[in-house]
């Protein structure tokens, strides 16, 4: 039997609607630059290919609630996305094959250290000080596919205080979840427990203390954030 010097952190998990089992996560997979509108706002290169990143595992916020103010930054950014979780997986996945690996989908938020992310961009820099910080990424229950079905053709709709900021669909993303999962399999082998954080749409702005995000795609389970106090 392994013995551990402390006891190990508990594994990350999120909620499945319509069952008391949880999903465990091993790795969260990031797409950036998956809409034209949203690479316009961010003054990019729309010929450029969307950008591949990672969050810790330990960055989940399951379901939602309440999250600090992060440290290190005076300019929080919310990114409302799609989230596709994975069953199975492996290396070089053919688009063809792709939506047999899918679990189910869920929504969340790619949570931004925007002051940050400019300086790392220009000087080439990595991006963990942007995205992989703590609580970076609360996300909402999953639905599975058996329930929903598969999730190309859906609104996807983010309010800050009731007031609508993110208003798009799914099927505007540039790469779709077939050729993401495609992609992301010649670079890393995919498994059981992973989850894809698919791009946001425009509309990407900045968020304090005291606001609330309310998140939503067509059919699946409503995300709901507070944002409290400065974390300590």
């Amino acid at each position: 039997m392994t013995r551990f010097a402390f006891d190990p952190p508990a594994t990350a998990c999120l909620p499945i609607t319509g069952s008391d089992d949880m999903f465990p996560v091993r790795r969260i997979y990031c797409i950036g630059k998956n809409y034209v509108a949203h690479i316009h706002e961010m003054n990019a290169d729309e010929r450029d290919p969307p950008v591949i990143f990672m969050k810790p595992a330990d960055a989940l916020v399951p379901g939602g609630g309440t999250i600090p103010y992060p440290v290190f930054t005076e300019n929080l950014h919310y990114e409302g996305e799609l989230v596709v979780a994975l069953k199975s997986g492996g290396y070089d996945i053919a688009e063809a094959d792709a939506e047999s690996h899918i679990f189910g989908y869920a929504v969340g938020l790619d949570m931004t250290r925007r002051d940050h992310q400019a300086a790392a961009l220009a000087k080439g820099l990595p991006w963990e000080v942007t995205k992989a910080f703590d609580q970076s990424a609360p996300v909402g229950p999953i639905t599975r596919v058996e329930d929903v079905g598969h999730v190309t053709d859906a609104g996807i709709r983010l309010s800050v205080n009731g007031e609508t900021r993110q208003d798009a669909n799914i099927n505007l993303m540039i790469w779709n979840t077939k050729e993401i999962i495609a992609r992301l399999s010649q670079q890393h082998r995919l498994t059981a427990g992973d989850i894809i954080m698919t791009g946001t749409p425009a509309g990407v702005g900045a968020v304090v203390t005291g606001d609330v995000i309310d998140l939503g795609v067509d059919g699946l389970a409503p995300l709901h954030v507070a944002i409290g106090a400065r974390a300590a």
